[in-house]
């Protein structure tokens, strides 16, 4: 598997990485048996970099990542967040919580979920507005200075965010969906982390599986299944995409490689410290994502395949999500 370093001055971590979500929560139907399998083969590929938060089931994903590495610590570059918390009810209340207590605290509660002493990569979920990012910050900084954190992360902040943040502490990376049809940090975003040294971990590169063709309706998906509600999956917006999903597969049939491999090739040669992070339950899907590491695009093919597929139609959450996204 190929490397990349997050960063000039980054750790090296697998070209591609692995979104462990779908695994516990958001998209229907779980297969424990068959994720931890998808976790293992990732590692004997080359993949070391695995991807987690403690809001994933809530607490559910971390455990299972837990135990799909133990014995392996070694081999595996571990990613996790905070941030985002359930409060009792019926449904669960959300909220986003950046204190310098909670931040101790819920990386306590990761430590032990996952059965590891170290963090390699700590991320703050989302932006907390009511506490100042210097101080979510700082107290993330402590823990770098106790060995329970090794790198600082980001995730859906803002360039000036970043920028306030990265002046605390070094930042390593920001996580951000990125891909194909979702391409708005390339105004602010990117151009601040590649100023400032930090890379880019690009989640839903697939554009949460669409762009691989591997639905074309929300009635194709499980009940319990986010995407059957989300804007882009739906109503106008659902057929103005299928056609950008057509548009990507033949783009792909040209160079003799699957629809997903051509979206997560693309992401790659975006930029030499840009980590996708596409998620999968299934160690099918998992081999030809990885796969896409070796497919070769020159300049001309990245920028004719942008121009031939235009932004997605419909927000990337519902109205709520969006209100926590670029903060």
């Amino acid at each position: 598997m190929r490397k990349r370093t997050l960063g000039p001055r980054g750790p090296e971590v697998s070209a591609i990485g692995l979104g462990c979500m779908g695994m516990s929560a958001f998209y229907g139907a779980t297969d424990e048996p068959e994720a931890v399998r998808t976790i293992q083969r990732a590692l004997d590929l080359g993949c070391n970099f695995l991807d987690t938060s403690d809001m994933y089931g809530p607490h559910t994903n971390e455990e299972l990542v837990g135990r799909a590495i133990a014995g392996r610590r070694d081999e595996v570059f571990l990613a996790t967040k905070f941030g985002i918390r359930f409060e009792p009810g019926d449904p669960p209340r959300r909220s986003i919580d950046g204190s310098p207590d909670y931040v101790r605290s819920a990386c306590e509660g990761s430590l032990k979920r996952l059965g590891v002493d170290r963090i390699d990569l700590y991320y703050q979920h989302r932006v907390d507005p009511k506490t100042p990012i210097e101080d979510t910050v700082g107290a993330m900084a402590e823990l770098v200075a106790e060995g329970k954190v090794a790198h600082l992360g980001l995730s859906e902040a803002n360039a000036a965010t970043i920028r306030r943040a990265h002046a605390v502490h070094p930042i390593t990376a920001v996580q951000t969906e990125y891909s194909l049809w979702t391409r708005d940090v390339d105004d602010e975003i990117l151009p601040t982390l590649n100023e400032l040294g930090i890379a880019l971990v690009a989640y839903s590169p697939l554009g949460r599986g669409f762009l691989s063709g591997r639905f074309s309706s929300p009635d194709d998906l499980d009940e319990g299944d986010f995407r059957r509600y989300g804007p882009r999956f739906t109503g106008e917006n659902l057929t103005r995409n299928l056609a950008l999903a057509e548009r990507v597969r033949e783009l792909a049939a040209e160079k003799g490689i699957t629809a997903g491999q051509l979206a997560l090739a693309w992401v790659l040669h975006r930029g030499e410290h840009i980590v996708p992070i596409p998620g999968t339950k299934r160690v099918s899907y998992l081999e030809e994502n990885l796969a896409a590491a070796d497919v070769e695009l020159s300049d001309e093919e990245v920028e004719r395949i942008a121009d031939a597929v235009p932004a997605a139609a419909g927000d990337r959450y519902d109205e709520v999500g969006m209100r926590g996204v670029n903060l």
